[in-house]
């Protein structure tokens, strides 16, 4: 089945809202939740399931273990009932807010971005959680629906799989790469990270890095 990013998007966003937006909260904070998530949508992008290797979100991780979500393996700390968006996170833990926010601030990035947190007025989860939103700050211009240009999206990915060279003895299928280099949800061909042009891009630039042998000799399942 093709890929079709609008409805994946507004798929995921009812499993965020369902998840957020608790049926334990009073009408009038469920309106109140309810508008703060759809604002929060509308500025840093549509639900997702996992993030590209190389997004600055996850990209602090071990080189030879990639990592498509947040956690203290990409350098977060206390984060708890957490759901995930193009560009950014709202995480809800009952405690050790203040954790959250200074191990988010001590994220490294790429020239051009930065990552923030603050905490969120609206209730989200539940009443005693502390929500905290989690965002990726691109000083660069994102392209329509909040995808990554390709101007970006290659380097980053590059820095990602360059140093692998040094240690890999085998070179992935791009199938098998895929999920981690387009992220989730994604099609065959784009995803809601980045478009179709920008994942050709990436797909040709990765399999070129393959058929260097510069990773060794391709998987064979």
């Amino acid at each position: 089945m093709a890929f079709r990013a609008d409805e994946a998007a507004a798929s995921g966003y009812e499993k965020a809202r369902n998840y957020l937006v608790s049926r334990h909260f009073t009408p009038a904070q469920r309106e109140l939740s309810d508008g703060a998530l759809r604002a929060i949508v509308e500025e840093i992008g549509p639900p997702v399931d996992g993030y590209p290797t190389w997004h600055p979100l996850v990209a602090q991780h071990d080189g030879r273990n990639p990592e498509t979500y947040p956690s203290e393996r990409t350098g977060y700390e206390g984060l708890d009932h957490t759901r995930y968006f193009a560009h950014g996170f709202i995480t809800c833990p009952y405690v050790d807010g203040d954790k959250v926010i200074a191990s988010a601030q001590r994220i490294v990035c790429p020239p051009g971005v930065s990552i923030s947190a603050e905490r969120l007025d609206g209730p989200f989860y539940m009443d005693n959680a502390e929500p905290i939103l989690v965002r990726c700050n691109w000083d660069r211009g994102l392209e329509a629906n909040h995808t990554i240009p390709k101007s970006l999206a290659v380097p980053l990915m590059l820095e990602q799989e360059l140093p692998c060279w040094r240690w890999s003895q085998r070179a992935e299928t791009w199938e098998t790469m895929r999920p981690y280099l387009l992220g989730e949800p994604h099609g065959s061909r784009s995803s809601l990270f980045v478009t179709q042009e920008t994942a050709l891009a990436l797909k040709k630039i990765y399999l070129s890095l393959v058929e260097s042998g510069m990773f060794g000799p391709v998987k064979m399942r």
